[in-house]
């Protein structure tokens, strides 16, 4: 029969072990001093604005951390609806359309002036569905150019049609939300209507954009493939070039810029929302506030090229006034949106 044989313990060895036991009674008292935490669920490329200069500040004010998950929206979506029974987001900043399909999903709770004060300061373009979710920035699209071999600018839509630009200019994919604005620019310059009614004008649209064919040098899914051909001269024009993108290689040192002609630019989606039962619902409420208010959203519109939604806060220079910009149906967009792909894809390859 073996035997145990105890082995000596020295007092160093006592006074250690006894000191990694008082550790682990004690623990609920460490877990008690953690700092509190959300988790944001948010855009992969708004990381570069986010954690280096909002974070921080409600980091450093709210004494807590918050986690930024970066990615798609329609991931951020399928994290709560697989998660609705215990979410772990607080917080989700989604394209519109997707914020659509959250809604009828039932994983995101209406704001209230009383939990987030700064929900009454938005314009009323950013507050969508009795605020359900609201917009804390507007990035818009509008032209690209080449500002060496196009000084001056665009002053206007129809010259992205111009003969003497024929092979010259670039626009995106409606697989890409940026290229919403060519397909509602081409139904305004056909039609004549106003865009907020001229938006529903399919086939005038495709009619005008059609005729755009001669001109195009490429249809692009890859936005930096695109600005490369502007940057070397290949393009001269990029019709629905996004504000966040083209004003950040202008501020890196490229050859281009960026116009809001005079038929307008069009928002694109920002939203934010709550997410129905996620965790610290006051600190939830406290980041959306603060979102919306004045002192973020001077900030956003230098950092992220956007213009403000708050009433009270002007834009940063260089960026248009919200009359400047138009904001479509985003529910009208989520119901044909597949059928507007498909027949792009058929009608408008070159």
């Amino acid at each position: 029969m073996s035997q145990l044989i105890a082995s000596p313990v020295s007092r160093r060895r006592f006074l250690a072990a006894s000191a990694v036991a008082a550790a682990t009674l004690g623990a609920p008292g460490v877990v008690r001093a953690q700092k509190k935490e959300i988790v944001v669920g948010g855009a992969a490329s708004h990381k570069a604005f986010m954690e280096p200069n909002i974070l921080p500040l409600f980091e450093k004010k709210y004494d807590c951390k918050v986690v930024f998950e970066g990615t798609k929206s329609l991931v951020n979506l399928e994290k709560m609806v697989s998660n609705r029974d215990k979410p772990y987001l607080s917080v989700v900043m989604m394209d519109d359309p997707v914020m659509i399909l959250a809604v009828n999903e039932k994983v995101i709770d209406r704001i209230t002036p009383k939990d987030v004060p700064n929900v009454s300061k938005l314009r009323p373009a950013a507050v969508h569905m009795d605020a359900m979710w609201v917009n804390y920035q507007f990035p818009w699209a509008g032209v690209a150019f080449n500002a060496q071999k196009k000084a001056g600018g665009v002053a206007s839509w129809t010259e992205l049609w111009d003969p003497k630009n024929k092979g010259k200019v670039i626009v995106p994919s409606l697989q890409n939300t940026e290229g919403l604005t060519v397909l509602f620019l081409a139904a305004h310059l056909e039609t004549g209507k106003p865009l907020k009614e001229a938006q529903y004008q399919t086939d005038a649209a495709f009619k005008k954009l059609k005729a755009l064919k001669p001109n195009l040098l490429t249809i692009y899914t890859q936005m930096p493939q695109a600005f490369n051909l502007l940057e070397q001269g290949e393009a001269l024009m990029i019709g629905g070039a996004l504000s966040s993108y083209a004003l950040q290689r202008k501020t890196q040192g490229a050859p281009v810029d960026l116009s809001t002609p005079k038929e307008l630019g069009m928002t694109m989606p920002s939203g934010i929302a709550k997410v129905k039962g996620g965790p610290q619902p006051a600190l939830t409420h406290a980041f959306i506030n603060e979102m919306l208010g004045a002192e973020y959203q001077k900030l956003l519109s230098k950092v992220a090229f956007a213009i403000p939604t708050h009433v009270d806060v002007v834009a940063a220079p260089g960026t248009p006034d919200a009359s400047r910009v138009f904001t479509p149906d985003w529910a009208n967009v989520t119901k044909n949106r597949k059928a507007w792909v498909e027949r792009w894809d058929k009608e408008m390859a070159v």
